[in-house]
């Protein structure tokens, strides 16, 4: 779950993280009232979870209360990147002498958590990892010892940052770490961390990613979800208890299983097509299940045809046969389904796909197979006549991890 800046900042505040004091806004009547509160200069900033908001005219300093009301009211409603502006964090103004970068994530194929120091600040931190690698210091984190003082020095040290603030910004990287370890989140970002003119270290921004499945530890953090900032199939599949992660293709993809899932995406891809989701039914999954699984995939109007794949396991193939013909009954889907059944109950699970004669449904008996038919169906109702999408999406291109295989 994703944060926006000023409730980063809040939860900042509860792990001893200097930020400058500001105050959240939804009005423009209430961002001028929040200006005059914090006083002059003041900086009105967007509230979205996405990066850019400078670049895009999100960000604005007010002078006095005229241009507050001014660029609260330019900002508001503002579409930044996709993203509507519904909310503002008025600031105070900060003088900045040095503006650095500082994050900490959780590194998968290490296991561990990794932190990262640069001087670069304000700048953006994927540009100046590929141009300059050697500006970022990294540091891993062995979790049972923990951040300790030496490491906070080590990092500042290779970093290069002005010696007489190498003891605030290791006690910042400090605060930051215990702020990602307590509040159980993926990600802690600052861009910038800023040096004042009276050497201090403040978090200037804050971008926070919390682990959706920890949520149910931290109430306080669950309350910030943003609904309407979702993406409405990942919502409506999140009501519904799947596991759904919407991709940019044209071909739906349902299995049972993450493992069988990723290698379902692997294979579409292969064949030339490009998946429009990842959706995991999970084990056992019933014919309720299977039906509200079609609903969320088909929600996505990109969808141009569909690909089951289900080796059952605890997941009975009779069971998924149910659901998909209840869903035709309720949905009465436009697009081609490709079903592959195997395991248990297959054979019962295809003669009751037979008899029920849904229109548009072809079997499949391997998975190959399967992903062959759906790209050629796919093409062919996305009308190229060649039965492959212009563009193919892999999973790793998605940034989904695929399974060994």
């Amino acid at each position: 779950m994703d944060l926006l800046e000023y409730q980063g900042k809040q939860l900042f505040t509860r792990h001893g993280v200097p930020v400058p004091d500001g105050v959240p806004a939804k009005t423009v009547e209430e961002a001028v009232a929040a200006a005059d509160e914090i006083g002059y200069p003041c900086v009105i900033k967007a509230q979205v979870q996405i990066g850019g908001r400078g670049k895009a005219g999100g960000i604005k300093v007010a002078k006095d209360r005229s241009q507050a009301e001014e660029q609260a009211r330019a900002i508001l409603g503002m579409d930044i990147r996709g993203l509507t502006v519904h909310e503002l964090w008025v600031e105070g103004a900060s003088e900045i002498a040095s503006e650095y970068y500082a994050s900490v994530i959780f590194d998968r194929s290490a296991k561990a958590p990794l932190v990262m120091l640069s001087t670069k600040g304000g700048m953006d931190i994927e540009e100046v990892a590929a141009s300059d690698p050697d500006a970022i210091a990294r540091l891993h984190v062995d979790p049972l010892v923990g951040f300790q003082d030496f490491h906070g020095r080590r990092l500042a040290f290779e970093a290069g940052v002005d010696s007489d603030v190498v003891g605030p910004v290791g006690a910042m990287l400090a605060a930051l770490y215990d702020a990602f370890i307590g509040e159980e989140a993926t990600l802690v970002e600052v861009n910038p961390m800023i040096v004042t003119p009276d050497r201090e270290v403040r978090a200037l921004d804050a971008k926070v990613t919390l682990d959706d499945n920890a949520l149910f530890r931290h109430s306080e953090n669950a309350d910030l979800r943003d609904i309407s900032a979702e993406d409405p199939q990942e919502r409506m599949a999140k009501e519904r208890g799947l596991t759904y992660v919407k991709l940019d293709g044209d071909i739906g993809i349902l299995g049972n299983g993450a493992g069988l899932v990723m290698s379902t995406l692997d294979v579409v891809a292969q064949a030339g097509g490009s998946p429009a989701n990842f959706l995991d039914a999970g084990g056992g999954a019933k014919a309720d299940a299977i039906t509200s699984a079609v609903e969320v995939i088909l929600s996505n109007e990109k969808v141009k045809a569909v690909l089951f794949n289900i080796f059952g396991g605890i997941t009975r193939g009779d069971e998924v046969a149910k659901g998909l013909i209840e869903a035709f009954d309720q949905i009465k889907p436009t697009v081609p389904f490709v079903v592959r059944l195997d395991g248990t109950n297959d054979e019962e699970g295809r003669r009751l796909l037979a008899e029920a004669n849904l229109p548009n449904v072809h079997t499949e008996p391997t998975m190959d197979g399967a992903a062959q038919k759906v790209v050629e169906l796919a093409g062919v109702a996305a009308g190229d006549g060649q039965g492959r999408p212009d563009e193919a999406q892999s999973p790793q291109d998605a940034g989904l991890e695929a399974p060994r295989r």
